[in-house]
């Protein structure tokens, strides 16, 4: 089991602005533990034309500019050209599937430790997130991913789902604390329940 990189920091509880409201008003903040996360790079210098990628992950296809993929367990975010994220409930994930790739054309790197998974849920986590990010979110929809700061903090953003809306935020862990923080002051105007 991994330490989580907030353990000492989330609480559990409504904070901010939650007086004369139901649960179903609040921001829901939680943090995504125990999964497995690494990198998928495609060389240069590879013989395989993007064309005649047709590796599946956990039985899901690499997803294009800007999107993801996803099933109940695992998700692939599109990060850059030839480059994806995968993080999955399955902490044996890698070790089955990386045989699939030749490292003369891919590397893969696990990430597992080096990341703080903040899950923000509620009508209003658009809102909290522009405080912060130069994103235009209202353009992002269920599906969509994006890099980009997060008051200041490099940050991964994977839209999850629109109903109800529930957006990941994804971050280096050695700024864990602050992006929680940064992201949690930003939520209590709205009030917030800490799952």
């Amino acid at each position: 089991k991994q330490t989580s990189p907030l353990n000492l920091i989330h609480k559990k509880g409504k904070f901010g602005n939650f007086k004369n409201k139901n649960d179903k008003e609040l921001i829901k903040i939680s943090e995504t533990t125990n999964i497995s996360i690494f990198q998928l790079v495609k060389f240069k210098n590879s013989s395989v034309k993007e064309s005649e990628i047709e590796i599946e992950i956990d039985n899901l296809s690499l997803p294009t500019i800007l999107n993801s993929s996803s099933n109940p367990e695992t998700r692939i975010l599109w990060l850059a050209p030839n480059n994806w994220l995968i993080y999955s409930s399955k902490l044996d994930l890698l070790a089955k599937e990386e045989n699939k790739f030749n490292e003369k054309d891919f590397a893969i790197t696990d990430l597992s430790h080096s990341r703080s998974i903040i899950d923000l849920e509620g009508d209003l986590v658009k809102e909290v997130l522009k405080k912060g990010c130069p994103l235009n979110i209202d353009q992002m929809k269920e599906g969509s991913c994006a890099n980009s700061v997060y008051n200041g903090i490099t940050v991964t953003i994977d839209y999850i789902s629109s109903n109800p809306t529930k957006i990941r935020v994804l971050g280096l862990r050695s700024f864990g604390e602050s992006l929680y923080h940064s992201l949690s002051d930003s939520s209590l105007e709205f009030g917030y329940l800490g799952l």
